[in-house]
């Protein structure tokens, strides 16, 4: 089952893998010596896989201090390094999620049009019931964009798992509040939200987030447990951009990084993590609710560097 899983993370990797890693094992096969050129030549395939001119310049950097003090000295022991840096980086905030130690667990999503948010939530809501075997409930509150509720019905209805539902245009904030009263009325174990996908600069409709958001924490102690923002992991390091802007109006616990398989921009992730420290949760994989993976760190790494694991 294990290998079986991680075989479709490395298989959603492919472009990632190619746009970094085969470049930089081709140096190494040839036997390229370590100076400037090489370093150079690496710098340019992280760049081009969206890790960041920061953390490329700070891997660079510590490259070269390394190999000065000969920490390194075969070139072929860079791929190490570099896999044992990121994998450390990356293991920053904690991938595990965050549940209520009672009750209901609430997961609020948010995200820009686009960006796979809808889908993501099938994902989770399939994560949790159909693989953990968890009651879970599904709150409608994207009532302002026009068949967002009938869509999310569908899902609910293909998976298993209840859903709590107002009309096209009511209230977000009461959509919420009944799904709180549901969620505990009924056992749930687990409780996502959706909420309208918006563009990171509309005032009015992150204030609205915000207000779900207050709902949420009046009616659950502790809720929303995670606050996971949805990024489309083709949009690169546009994606910083949002990551911003959302964590000011909405602490952000957690990413779901939705279309890794059709980018070879999967380094977004590392750059993301360094500049805000907020750790990937969840990764898609494809189109169907059952193209989703739990984040892990080491994994992550090892398919991008085409490595087995045991």
């Amino acid at each position: 089952m294990f290998q079986r899983v991680f075989s479709r993370l490395k298989q959603g990797l492919k472009k990632t893998r190619d746009a970094f890693a085969s470049g930089l094992k081709a140096l190494v096969r040839i036997g390229r010596r370590v100076d400037e050129s090489f370093l150079e030549e690496l710098e340019e395939a992280m760049i081009t896989a969206d890790m960041g001119v920061q953390t490329t310049q700070e891997l660079l950097e510590h490259l070269r201090e390394a190999y000065m003090d000969r920490e390194i000295e075969d070139p072929k022991a860079f791929l190490g390094y570099i896999s044992n840096y990121l994998e450390q980086h990356l293991r920053r905030g904690g991938n595990e999620l965050i549940t209520a130690p009672s009750g209901p667990t609430v997961i609020l999503v948010c995200g820009v049009n686009g960006c796979g948010k809808t889908t993501s939530i099938a994902k989770l809501a399939y994560h949790f019931h159909r693989v953990e075997n968890r009651k879970v409930l599904l709150a409608a509150s994207d009532t302002f964009r026009a068949a967002a509720v009938e869509q999310l019905d569908v899902w609910a209805q293909r998976i298993g798992c209840d859903i709590v539902k107002h009309k096209s245009g009511a209230d977000p904030g009461a959509v919420a509040y009944d799904a709180c009263a549901a969620a505990k009325a009924r056992g749930s174990e687990v409780m996502i939200v959706d909420t309208a996908g918006r563009l990171h600069t509309q005032t009015g409709l992150m204030k609205e987030l915000e207000k779900i958001r207050r709902v949420l924490a009046k009616q659950i102690e502790g809720a929303p447990h995670e606050t996971l923002l949805v990024l489309d992991a083709t949009t690169g390091q546009n994606a910083l951009a949002q990551v911003d802007l959302f964590h000011q109006s909405v602490p952000l616990s957690g990413l779901f990084l939705s279309k890794l398989d059709g980018t070879a921009k999967g380094g977004v992730v590392i750059s993301i993590n360094r500049q805000f420290e907020i750790p990937v949760k969840f990764i898609g994989l494809g189109e169907s609710y059952e193209d989703i993976q739990p984040f892990s760190p080491d994994d992550f790494v090892h398919a991008i560097f085409g490595q087995d694991v045991a």
